[in-house]
């Protein structure tokens, strides 16, 4: 059984489950896969919570309250994966690209597998793109900024990313409205950050944040999410990681 751990946003997790059914689609009720999604959604803010063990903010590594932070949102993943695992799911997903800062401190502590995303991205961009290439990332700033992307696509590609007014004023606006539920606008605001990472001549651009997709293609069929040439969508690549973990383990 895959366990999801959701919740951070709800949406995200909602779509993750749904991508998992329609990509595995049975033709009977007992032909799907087994998963469990705890929406898990009073995790601490996870971009609110990072400070203390990046680069970005060294000067904060004495700084009990940054840690306090750190240690709060690692708790509640912490006891979220436990839940998951005395529910028998045999390994964990998290349909969040941020909360992946937490991933290696929190994979030490819970006695299951648990899949990467930003990993399983990277590993599908290297099938899919030469050396070298320009990659885009549109993220939160706090996934930016740890570069939890950076961590695996750095030797392999130049990843860029939106300037400072447009992160502000187009990516982090998108986010929020989804969140919002506000998904039309959200939808006409993210345009100009893909704009300007297809004019940097990027030859794929990740959606790094689970609300991203949801923005992008919410008025589109499922068969352009999966067919688009450009746009690579976390949840669609992890949703499919997993059912490759999940038959193996039959």
């Amino acid at each position: 059984m895959i366990g999801i751990l959701g919740g951070m946003g709800t949406q995200a997790g909602l779509d993750f489950c749904n991508k998992l059914a329609i990509l595995y689609r049975g033709k009977i009720d007992q032909e799907y896969p087994l998963f469990i999604l705890y929406n898990k959604s009073n995790i601490p803010g996870r971009p609110e919570s990072i400070g203390v063990q990046t680069g970005n903010f060294s000067n904060q590594k004495n700084n009990k309250k940054s840690k306090h932070k750190y240690s709060l949102v690692l708790k509640s993943l912490m006891n979220g994966c436990l839940i998951l695992k005395k529910s028998k799911c045999k390994f964990i997903v998290i349909p969040c690209n941020t909360a992946h800062y937490w991933f290696d401190d929190l994979k030490k502590k819970i006695d299951l597998p648990m899949i990467n995303m930003p990993k399983e991205v990277f590993k599908h961009t290297k099938k899919k793109c030469r050396k070298n290439s320009t990659i885009g990332l549109l993220a939160t700033e706090g996934t930016i900024k740890t570069g939890v992307y950076n961590k695996f696509f750095d030797q392999h590609f130049n990843l860029i990313y939106p300037n400072n007014k447009m992160q502000k004023n187009s990516v982090n606006k998108a986010i929020k409205l989804v969140k919002m539920g506000n998904v039309k606008s959200a939808s006409k605001i993210i345009k100009p950050a893909i704009n300007y990472l297809i004019k940097k001549k990027c030859k794929k651009i990740i959606l790094g944040c689970t609300e991203l997709p949801i923005a992008i293609f919410a008025f589109k069929s499922f068969k352009t999410i999966k067919s688009s040439k450009i746009f690579l969508d976390p949840n669609l690549i992890l949703a499919n990681a997993a059912m490759k973990k999940y038959n193996n383990n039959k």
